[in-house]
């Protein structure tokens, strides 16, 4: 249904005014008649008795119209300045995934080949460095992508987190980490297939910026009626303070911001879910917590 900027709730501005003046103008009479009927007065009534509670009525009514009206005027301004934020997120969000991808792939074939004719180990450790930086700038065009390609409806479908999870502890790298998982048979939840995303970052931030000397990572799905938990908790370093504040705050500042994208887009992809995060960090590691609703187990398909 197209967006009619004139109402509001699904009625105008004119139409809610002039439906409060009737209820309000027979409410006036009514509560005229009731007081006269009290005190036994009415033979003595007049309409000329509601012209007082008439202006008060109007003058109401005017105050109405003009506050609708002036409501209306901030939704719609709000509603085209937000259409004109996401054009720009989107449009912004393509350049960087394509233009700054291909010169980024350039990059990196200028660097292999570059690779193949220096010698001495100072310079093959600056083009590592280059390799390195340019994957990680790759990395992040391919999560806005997960981003911008997220649905914002609520889901309707069912996924099983159990799955779900043994399957991004295979795709993350855990080479030197001893991961251990502890999940009943099966836990369906509320949710479509892009919640394997925000499970993945989840797992690869307990691994990869995990620098103890014994990598320890133990993930936990516990059910709790209407809810499904997954707990995964690392004997990592930690997120830092101000970066758990940024995200509780969900705002960046040119001297407050996270340090990385993957924590927003766990808390964004889960939310989109229906879901939340909690981040619980100490000097001993971090536990990341994503919460969904439940979703009953669908029916085994007939043979």
């Amino acid at each position: 249904m197209k967006y009619n900027p004139e109402l509001l709730y699904g009625r105008s501005a004119t139409a809610l005014t002039a439906a409060y003046l009737c209820v309000a103008a027979a409410f006036a009479v009514a509560v005229d008649l009731a007081t006269a009927s009290a005190v036994g007065s009415v033979a003595d009534w007049t309409p000329a008795h509601l012209v007082g509670d008439l202006l008060l009525v109007v003058g109401s009514g005017g105050l109405l119209y003009g506050a609708v009206t002036h409501h209306r005027r901030r939704a719609e301004t709000a509603r085209r300045d937000l259409e004109t934020s996401n054009q720009q997120l989107q449009v912004l969000s393509r350049v960087f995934r394509h233009n700054v991808r291909n010169d980024l792939n350039v990059i990196q074939g200028y660097t292999d080949l570059l690779a193949d004719r220096i010698d001495d180990e100072r310079s093959r450790e600056c083009l590592e460095t280059i390799r390195q930086t340019t994957d990680d700038v790759v990395d992040i065009s391919e999560k806005l992508r997960v981003v911008e390609d997220a649905s914002a409806e609520p889901s309707d479908g069912r996924v099983d987190l159990v799955d779900a999870v043994h399957e991004a502890v295979e795709v993350v790298d855990a080479d030197g980490a001893a991961v251990t998982v502890e999940t009943p048979s099966e836990a369906w939840i509320r949710a479509d297939d892009s919640v394997a995303f925000p499970i993945r970052e989840v797992f690869e931030n307990a691994v990869t910026h995990n620098d103890g000397a014994t990598r320890r990572v133990a993930a936990t799905i516990r059910e709790n009626g209407t809810t499904t938990c997954l707990e995964v908790t690392d004997n990592g370093p930690g997120i830092p303070p101000e970066e758990r504040a940024v995200l509780q705050a969900e705002e960046e500042t040119p001297l407050s911001h996270a340090s990385s994208i993957g924590l927003w887009l766990v808390k964004w992809m889960c939310e989109t879910q229906g879901g939340t995060v909690r981040f619980d960090a100490t000097d001993d590691g971090t536990t990341v917590r994503l919460r969904f609703e439940s979703a009953a187990t669908p029916p085994t398909p007939v043979r």
